[in-house]
């Protein structure tokens, strides 16, 4: 585990898993380019939350890598982020949904970079665990306002997640294209 030696909290997760995820993400092709669809899914799931942030996230052994990305216009467009920043790590290392209404409710999260870099507030997240059991990442949003995201948020974001990974398991059989 990783602390921070001061206050002692856990930063990031062990992620036992990753070196696996690395080799099925190139397996499947995914985690290295952006691709259209996942920016659909993105956008689509901001309109439905009215989050201004929402992301389909796939993380490897150093980083995640926002395949999917809608940012409200002025914010950052940049795909990577490192692994021990935002709350994602965490969903895939736990295989479950995270609901965060307030993170400075929770000394663990409150101290997160995404806090003082982006002003990131709450954070709804589900895992996109695959056919093997493997979680190949996440699909999120987030907000820079405190949210009750409640169990319309939790049953939006776990419907998202498994229709997202109905079409990566599409992909892997042939049956779609990747964008």
């Amino acid at each position: 585990m990783m602390y921070d030696p001061i206050g002692r909290l856990l930063l990031t997760p062990v992620d036992r898993e990753a070196p696996d995820r690395v080799v099925r993400l190139r397996g499947l092709g995914l985690g290295e380019r952006a691709e259209p669809a996942f920016d659909a899914v993105a956008q689509q799931l901001a309109q439905l939350t009215g989050a201004p942030y929402a992301v389909v996230n796939f993380i490897d052994e150093e980083r995640q890598f926002f395949a999917g990305l809608h940012a409200p216009p002025g914010a950052g467009r940049e795909r990577f982020m490192a692994r021990d920043h935002g709350y994602c790590p965490y969903v895939v290392v736990r295989h479950k949904a995270l609901v965060l209404e307030d993170v400075q409710d929770f000394p663990r999260f409150a101290g997160n970079a995404l806090v003082d870099e982006t002003g990131i507030r709450s954070y709804l997240g589900a895992p996109l665990i695959d056919r093997t059991g493997m979680a190949l990442g996440t699909v999120c949003v987030a907000d820079t306002e405190p949210r009750r995201w409640g169990r319309t948020g939790l049953d939006t974001i776990k419907s998202f997640a498994a229709e997202l990974m109905a079409q990566i398991h599409r992909r892997e059989d042939g049956l779609i294209r990747p964008s």
